[in-house]
């Protein structure tokens, strides 16, 4: 092999290994959580908890009282329903799983909440439904966001979107 050969394999391997360097050092594309206001942050996890203990005990009407009036409940398979339409579904699914242990968790981490200025507050997470079919759990974790605002004191949503089913 030829001298000039040697050096320019010498380059492209230096080049390619400055390259793989960069890349190991790089910040992530998201930087890590940090709630705006802590208080804010957790008054929305405690209204989050509230709401899915009640979904795990099967309770439509406890689960329904955190949902405004006004609610918008978008789902992609599902399309759009409005409170009464959102009680109906959680009564029908709450009857149709007395018996297969469903319930929903949060995914550990991935609860965040941002205030609206003049409004509330929007929370986004991932959590995991799981219910027994045929002996054997069956699981799947969705992307959720809830629009939550204060009527007189209480905290309500009145938007869902939840996604990625």
């Amino acid at each position: 092999m030829s001298i000039k050969i040697v050096f320019m394999l010498m380059i492209l391997t230096t080049l390619f290994l400055s390259c793989l360097n960069n890349k190991a050092n790089e910040k992530p594309v998201t930087p890590a959580y940090k709630p705006v206001s802590q208080e804010l942050f957790s008054e929305i996890y405690r209204m989050d908890s509230t709401m899915f203990a009640a979904f795990n005990e099967h309770s439509a009407d406890k689960i329904m009282l955190l949902f405004s009036d006004n609610l918008e409940f978008y789902h992609d398979k599902g399309g759009l329903s409005d409170f009464n339409k959102t009680k109906e579904s959680f009564r029908k699914l709450f009857d149709n799983n007395k018996t297969t242990g469903l319930r929903r968790d949060l995914v550990n981490g991935s609860f965040e909440v941002y205030p609206i200025n003049e409004y509330g507050a929007v929370e986004t997470c991932l959590h995991r439904f799981c219910h027994v079919e045929n002996g054997k759990d069956d699981c799947g974790t969705f992307k959720n966001i809830m629009v939550w605002k204060k009527f007189n004191g209480t905290w309500k949503v009145t938007r869902v979107i939840s996604y990625d089913h």
